[in-house]
């Protein structure tokens, strides 16, 4: 990049990172200043008078302090190989640009096809069950089979989030994570070594929160909307009669999204927002692929049969692993990293590559299995 173009970023992301700053405040008001530069570069007393405003973000110490931000931001976002998407860029996401709350720069890691022609979020609760997760895996696997340009979005948090991701990284579908912080760190740090694999296996890490944005609870649920912008259809697997996943729906509802919703049994508390979501019909009822394709008039590609690799190539410490589980039937995560005498940091990253190898399954409460 040259000086021109380094310059230019640091002033989208500062401009980008001011207080409330969203894709259309930022039409808005460069409808008047003209450029990100000149809104920088003008005095306070100028750019209030021109702007009629009385925002934090036309002052001159709060301007000051956003370009200073922006350079150390540049930077981070150069050493480690971020991309930098602005609003008016050709490469941000038209979805999300649909959306009237969408950022005005989102940062990413990995490639991933965002304008894929089918385009899918799967969300839910953070207490999935068992039914859920292999609900998730059976859904993914049966669309990867006939959506060859299938991509699979969710937002990396514990459940019905990481079973999808991890699903889609099993049945080699690209899969975006949104997350609700920097790219500086994973969060849950338990999902770190997924969010590597998600990177390095034709996924997206994707996040419109800076290094230095500090994290609070707002942007879980301000997450949320990037999940839902990103999609043509959300699909809410489990969920209780309130939580994230029904903002989520919310969110998809509002911007002329599908909705689907996977039915429960009456009584079940992790059903409860599904099965409302679909008796009010704020969702359709969803048991299978076939009820997507059907729903969203997806023309699908005859299922070809699989060919199983009964034997892949296992490094000695998969191998390692796999033996125990082979042993123990289905063992938790603590009680594999005692066995193996290995830390569990260590252990993470050998169980997202055998999950990734179609090796082993995931179930809730951090247990594992083999296929």
């Amino acid at each position: 990049m040259d000086d021109n173009g380094y310059t230019t970023l640091v002033y989208r992301i500062a401009f980008a990172n001011l207080q409330g700053m969203g894709v259309d405040l930022a039409r808005k008001l460069l409808d008047v200043v003209g450029s990100e530069r000149q809104f920088f570069d003008m005095s306070e007393k100028d750019l209030r008078a021109l702007t009629r405003g009385r925002s934090k973000i036309y002052s001159d110490a709060y301007r000051r302090e956003c370009l200073d931000k922006a350079v150390r931001e540049a930077a981070f976002v150069g050493e480690h190989g971020i991309i930098a998407t602005y609003y008016t860029d050709a490469a941000y996401p038209h979805r999300l640009l649909e959306a009237p709350d969408a950022p005005a720069m989102v940062y990413t890691l990995g490639k991933c096809d965002l304008e894929s022609p089918h385009v899918i979020s799967i969300v839910g609760t953070r207490h999935a069950t068992q039914y859920g997760v292999r609900f998730c895996d059976t859904l993914i696997s049966e669309l990867a089979q006939r959506l060859p340009d299938l991509v699979v979005v969710s937002g990396l948090a514990y459940g019905i989030d990481i079973a999808a991701h991890r699903a889609a990284l099993k049945h080699g579908v690209p899969t975006v994570a949104v997350l609700p912080r920097g790219l500086n760190h994973i969060y849950p740090a338990m999902h770190r070594n997924d969010a590597v694999a998600i990177a390095k296996h034709g996924g997206m890490l994707l996040t419109d929160y800076t290094s230095q944005d500090a994290v609070q609870k707002s942007n879980f649920l301000a997450r949320n909307r990037i999940v839902a912008a990103l999609s043509d259809c959300t699909v809410v697997v489990e969920s209780a009669g309130a939580g994230g996943a029904l903002v989520t729906a919310s969110l998809a509802m509002s911007y002329n999204r599908d909705v689907m919703a996977v039915p429960g049994r009456c009584g079940d508390e992790f059903s409860a927002g599904c099965n409302k979501l679909i008796a009010t019909n704020k969702a359709a009822l969803i048991g299978g692929a076939d009820d997507l394709l059907t729903a969203m008039r997806w023309e699908s590609a005859v299922p070809q049969p699989r060919q199983l690799d009964l034997f892949p190539d296992l490094t000695k410490e998969e191998q390692a692993v796999v033996d125990v589980i082979r042993d123990r039937g289905e063992i938790h995560l603590n009680t594999l990293a005692e066995a193996l005498h290995t830390p569990v940091y260590k252990l993470m990253s050998v169980l997202v590559e055998l999950d990734c190898k179609k090796v082993i399954s995931t179930l809730p409460g951090c247990r594992y299995t083999l296929i």
